[in-house]
């Protein structure tokens, strides 16, 4: 069993409160879930409201098939957000 994790920061320039951010973010982890067989979280920068840093975590058997699964999430953000900037992802298979 291998656990693939990865570390997502995004930019939201056009958020300019908390709750804004929260909106953003909330619907993004949402849809995330529902495509994808993950499990995802705010992570950190919790009281920035421009930025937003998301922890995603997949279990698999294979590394490849956790590596594909985690730049597919990355890839959907870049594909379908287009209100938000990713500024990182890094990825570790454990």
């Amino acid at each position: 069993m291998l656990i693939g994790s990865c570390r997502i920061e995004l930019f939201l320039p056009t958020s300019h409160s908390l709750k804004e951010k929260r909106s953003v973010i909330k619907s993004i982890i949402a849809r995330l879930r529902n495509e994808f067989n993950i499990a995802i979280a705010e992570v950190d920068e919790h009281e920035v409201w421009q930025r937003a840093v998301l922890g995603v975590a997949c279990v698999s058997a294979e590394a490849s098939h956790a590596q594909e699964q985690l730049q597919a999430v990355v890839n959907w953000i870049i594909d379908n957000r287009p209100d938000v900037q990713l500024l990182t992802a890094e990825s570790e298979i454990l």
